[in-house]
């Protein structure tokens, strides 16, 4: 049966990433309403072979929806996310508005696509570095419950939208022309540089982004006491986010069995060839649906075997935002033909 889908901040990045994706995957979408704020309307957007007009969103634009794919901000979401729903759509909202409200179920469909059960209108997508990671954490933690987890994150620019992207870009050609670089979007030259995640620092010494990956893992694990703590690092990288991670299990876990049980996890495709020093990359991950996981190895400092190291790879336009966004949609659609 076809769906009524809207698309709030679709002239972004996640947004003509939404449009690719429900393509790709034949989503049964009928109409496609595509939203954006004032400044943005008037645009338009290639779909199924025609060419769509962006609209501002305004109270009427969920009237008939089933299917309202936000990605414009928390604050856009705070502010429609209650219209749509009592419009009788169901939200699906990319933005950290929601995620952590106890009444909001946060998916990753992969790992808990049961949660999708409670929800009262509006779903929560998590964060893109989290449900990365997760990828690869969940399955281990269903065979060998996980009992902590210390990670260094690698993230892209992309996760600061498309003006990141081009700002990169444009860094990358000044400083290769003899020009400085010229940060606009983020606090310093990303071009050749390496920083801590542009995110305001807590009291507790942990940027915003280093809070979410915590407070987020747990409540996807259903583990909410679970020790976390994780360095967020920006990179030059155009997109694909990568992690480093590692892990202490309740029990001994072996490299082999990890490997054994990640290599038949949906979602996650094994890069692991020590041979040819071959492991996740961005460059490999990015355009993939899947998330790379690889490097797996003992953590030598862990005398009784309970630890493993090992990195991740992924799109964080795709799995870490939009893909997820349209499972999710398919998730609910599959639970209503059951």
């Amino acid at each position: 049966m076809k769906q009524t889908v809207a698309i709030l901040g679709a002239t972004g990045a996640v947004g003509e990433e939404f449009l690719r994706i429900l393509a790709e995957r034949r989503f049964p979408v009928g109409e496609l309403r595509l939203l954006a704020s004032p400044r943005s309307a008037g645009q338009s957007r290639e779909f199924g072979g025609r060419s769509l007009l962006v609209a501002a969103v305004g109270p009427s634009s969920f009237d008939g929806v089933r299917f309202a794919l936000f990605s414009a901000g928390a604050t856009a979401s705070r502010e429609w996310s209650p219209i749509a729903v009592r419009a009788g759509a169901t939200v699906i909202d990319n933005s950290s508005a929601f995620r952590m409200q106890a009444d909001v179920p946060l998916v990753n469909p992969e790992i808990n696509a049961a949660d999708l059960a409670g929800h009262s209108g509006i779903i929560a997508n998590p964060n893109c570095t989290a449900m990365i990671m997760l990828m690869a954490i969940a399955p281990l933690h269903r065979a060998n419950p996980v009992r902590r987890i210390v990670a260094a994150t690698y993230q892209a620019v992309s996760g600061a939208g498309r003006a990141a992207m081009r700002e990169l870009e444009q860094q990358t050609r000044d400083l290769l022309t003899g020009r400085p670089a010229q940060p606009q979007v983020f606090p310093h030259a990303c071009a050749f540089n390496v920083f801590s995640h542009d995110t305001a620092i807590g009291p507790d010494g942990y940027n915003v982004e280093e809070t979410k990956v915590a407070e987020e893992s747990r409540k996807i694990l259903h583990e909410p006491s679970l020790p976390i703590a994780a360095t967020c690092v920006r990179v030059p990288v155009f997109r694909a986010h990568t992690a480093a991670i590692f892990l202490t299990f309740e029990r001994p876990m072996r490299p082999e069995e990890a490997r054994g049980i990640l290599s038949a996890a949906p979602g996650v495709r094994l890069v692991d060839d020590p041979q040819r020093n071959h492991y996740p990359m961005p460059g490999e991950a990015a355009g993939r649906d899947e998330v790379l996981v690889g490097r797996i190895r003992a953590d030598s400092s862990h005398a009784d075997g309970r630890g493993l190291a090992l990195m991740v790879s992924g799109d964080q336009l795709r799995k870490g935002a939009a893909l997820n966004a349209v499972q999710i949609a398919e998730a609910l659609l599959a639970r209503t033909t059951e």
